[in-house]
């Protein structure tokens, strides 16, 4: 399996046993069905992707950062904040493991929560950079 797609599961599984980011989203999504929210006001989908190299001597390694992006339509930034945290708090220096490739580090470089255009939803971004040993 790619370590991208890899990373991606774990972080849904991640983020899915995590009873305090599932009590406040409808789900975690790669392709967002019609109505994403159901019956709650957020949800979390999966944003773009990037890799670079990080070859060392005998090892192939790689530095891939993953996008999350929060949605909320809760009146304010509040509950996108709070899920924003959390997310951030499940995934940033967490000793988390991969199958088939081994995970190195792990963490999150960026937090952002700002207005979508529409003017009625709250966008949260959160940036997760990890770094990857790929078996050889």
């Amino acid at each position: 399996m790619s370590s991208s797609v890899e990373l991606q599961d774990l972080y849904l599984n991640t983020l899915k046993g995590n009873a305090a980011v599932m009590a406040l989203v409808a789900g975690i999504y790669d392709r967002v069905p019609k109505n994403p929210y159901g019956k709650k006001t957020a949800y979390i989908s999966f944003g773009a992707d990037d890799s670079t190299e990080n070859d060392a001597e005998c090892i192939t390694g790689r530095e891939i950062t993953s996008q999350l992006d929060v949605w909320s339509i809760e009146p304010g930034k509040t509950e996108c904040k709070t899920i924003v945290d959390l997310v951030r708090r499940a995934l940033h220096r967490q000793p988390l493991a991969l199958a088939e490739n081994a995970l190195v580090d792990i963490w999150v470089t960026l937090v952002r929560v700002l207005p979508d255009p529409d003017g009625l939803t709250t966008h949260g971004v959160v940036q997760v950079m990890a770094m990857v040993e790929e078996p050889s």
